[in-house]
């Protein structure tokens, strides 16, 4: 048998531990202090995140992004986005370790595939058909970068929408979708600074459509208080794009109703997520207690196989009782959408694949991830008619 050597035995401890072996990644860490050391695939099974980036949780990991946690056995003991026991596919299989002079080693026979090779990237040649944001209206625009390369935005087709500037490379196949024009221009709307993600703009798409990662990724500013079992919804198919709407709970402490006694902390919330491809999104959350809507157009820049930039505008009506908030209320808005957003990238930095796998049976999709599936669908015909 053939023995790979992964580290030094007491360098392993309680907290995980990325390692490599003929270029297949693992995670390798103790249950507890003592125990016999665990080697598993360092991919939960889920969005193929690291499991190497994981929260040990009474001898399990828990992945950071879902919280699925993963015993010493690999066996998925908990998926918290579903009553019931998780499905034989979320289970990991297990390696034969040793400790042999010192070093813990994998037997080579074990070894996982490593991570699916068919991925929709930055620089997919479909992307030339479509419309990208490159820059906030009043930026500096000499050069733009598009899909791998550096390109002169004056030797193509531009537009403006939202405060954007609109590029495409060739005929795109679809238009910006209309939804949000109305909101535009009667609410009050402020620009998030753009950022930059080393992720790619299809993962950047289906983190923002997941509905069950926020207990988990976003668990210092709203997170904590939502529901971890998600409830089934439906999505409605659209040419190029689909759409779902949501009833959900929520917990409201900002509004005035709850701060006079008028209303309860915990209200209703209708979500309307709308994707159209390649990467346009929007959520509208309305308050249906409070009368309060929050939109948030969201838009991905794919500039290299590295390198996403991100655009988010808020478009603000009644949040604190009143009809039009003022620049103290849009300001707090702005900086928590900012605070939300940097979680987000906090979990995309840790990130290893680059782009979004297309084919259904490299990831595990549980019911939760109806709008992720359809993100896949979508680009898929996208990539296929381009």
């Amino acid at each position: 048998m053939e023995w790979l050597v992964l580290a030094r035995d007491d360098e392993v401890g309680t907290r995980p531990m990325a390692v490599t072996a003929q270029g297949v990644p693992l995670v390798l860490w103790r249950p507890e202090a003592g125990a016999e050391p665990v080697v598993l695939a360092d991919r939960c099974p889920h969005r193929l995140v690291p499991l190497s980036a994981a929260t040990p949780v009474d001898g399990r990991l828990q992945c950071a992004y879902h919280g699925w946690q993963f015993d010493a056995s690999g066996a998925c003991t908990a998926l918290p986005s579903q009553e019931g026991a998780a499905p034989p596919r979320a289970n990991l299989p297990t390696m034969t370790t040793r400790i042999h002079e010192g070093q813990v080693q994998v037997a080579a026979a074990d070894l996982p595939e490593k991570d699916p090779g068919d991925l929709f990237t930055n620089e997919d040649p479909s992307l030339a058909k479509a419309w990208h944001p490159v820059a906030v209206v009043g930026e500096e625009l000499s050069s733009v970068r598009l899909l791998g390369r550096r390109i002169d935005p004056g030797d193509y087709a531009t537009r403006e929408r939202w405060g954007l500037r609109w590029l495409a490379l060739e005929e795109p196949l679809t238009d910006l979708f209309p939804d949000p024009d109305e909101d535009d221009r009667n609410y009050v709307g402020a620009w998030l600074p753009p950022v930059r993600t080393p992720a790619s703009a299809g993962v950047v798409a289906d983190n923002f459509l997941d509905v069950a990662h926020f207990p988990f990724v976003h668990a210092k500013t709203f997170g904590a208080a939502e529901e971890k079992v998600v409830g089934r919804y439906e999505v409605t198919a659209e040419e190029f794009g689909c759409r779902s709407v949501q009833e959900q709970w929520f917990d409201n402490p900002e509004d005035p109703g709850v701060l006079e006694g008028e209303r309860p902390l915990r209200q209703r919330r209708r979500a309307t997520y709308v994707y159209r491809a390649p990467f346009q999104l929007m959520l509208r959350l309305e308050e249906l207690d409070a009368g309060a809507v929050k939109t948030i157009l969201f838009f991905a820049q794919p500039e290299s196989l590295t390198s996403t930039r991100v655009y988010t505008k808020m478009l603000l009506h009644g949040i604190g009782g009143v009809a039009d908030p003022g620049p103290d209320v849009v300001a707090s808005e702005v900086a928590f959408e900012d605070a939300v957003l940097a979680e987000d990238l906090e979990l995309q930095h840790k990130m290893r694949l680059s782009g979004l796998p297309l084919r259904m049976r490299d990831e595990l999709h549980v019911r939760a991830d109806l709008l992720g599936v359809h993100l896949r669908r979508v680009l898929s015909e996208f990539r296929e008619t381009a």
